[in-house]
């Protein structure tokens, strides 16, 4: 009997001491299975946040990828207005180029222009002197010396070179284009124009139709004298009749129609200088 009590104590404790043991299993068991839940949850929270994250990214890389397009597509336009500038740029400056050589070009021209111009003074300046030098025994009456345009006038009263109504240079008329003569010759390029004149008072002889006729006999009478009598070239000297058209003073007095009768001797230093530079351009 005691001994059957030993056997069932020692069954009771085996039967408790393994209920101690499962419960303890049980425990950790069953924490480990909430960690798990909790940890299934917790990373269902994360892939959750992170297929977020990755939805926005995908949708931020294709606005980049939109704006980048953007701005490929304005940078391309860009170089296009860029290349297009660069165009003009150059053709501007090559324009401008041109231009600045034919500004110069022409500078050069009026700069010459200018110093052929002022030359051609100087020499009508020192022709005018000569002139005036070599006729200075004359009264004013009788020839009077005048610069105008560039050309030098001698103008020479009928009283010094005819008697009236005629056309033979008497003898004081040639001493004065003898002396005139020393001047011409000197000068190798100049034209010498010989104007006839004469006041309104008709005229009509068995010489002379007229004041025009009267006028180029004149004029042609004192181109013989120069060159004939003084060697004065040919080829620099031309005969011209005016008649009355071409008063310097009125008709209705005597002393204006004295005036009106004269021979003009116009001295026009040549031009072919100037003329050149100016066809040049």
């Amino acid at each position: 009997m005691k001994t059957l009590k030993l056997m069932l104590m020692a069954v009771l404790a085996l039967s408790l001491s393994s209920c101690v043991v499962s419960k303890k299993k049980f425990d950790i068991a069953e924490s480990g299975r909430l960690a798990a839940l909790y940890s299934r949850d917790s990373l269902a929270d994360i892939l959750g946040a992170a297929r977020a994250d990755y939805a926005a990214l995908t949708r931020e890389c294709d606005n980049l990828r939109g704006d980048t397009t953007q701005l490929r597509k304005g940078i391309r336009n860009y170089q296009s207005l860029l290349d297009a500038n660069k165009s003009e740029r150059d053709k501007l400056s090559a324009e401008l180029s041109q231009r600045m050589k034919e500004l110069d070009e022409r500078g050069e021209t009026i700069r010459q222009l200018r110093q052929v111009v002022d030359e051609q003074n100087e020499r009508v300046r020192s022709l005018l002197d000569n002139v005036k030098s070599a006729l200075k025994g004359f009264s004013s009456d009788e020839l009077t010396v005048r610069e105008e345009g560039g050309k030098v006038y001698v103008a020479m009263s009928d009283k010094l070179l005819f008697e009236s109504g005629k056309a033979v240079v008497n003898e004081q008329g040639k001493v004065a284009l003898g002396k005139l003569a020393e001047v011409l010759n000197r000068q190798t390029d100049i034209d010498v124009f010989i104007e006839g004149h004469t006041d309104s008072v008709p005229i009509n002889t068995a010489i002379f139709k007229d004041n025009w006729d009267l006028s180029v006999i004149r004029a042609t009478s004192v181109v013989r004298i120069l060159t004939d009598d003084y060697a004065v070239n040919p080829l620099q000297i031309q005969p011209c009749g005016r008649g009355e058209f071409k008063p310097v003073d009125t008709n209705a007095t005597g002393e204006g129609r004295a005036r009106n009768r004269r021979t003009e001797i116009i001295i026009a230093p040549r031009l072919d200088k100037l003329y050149e530079l100016i066809q040049a351009q």
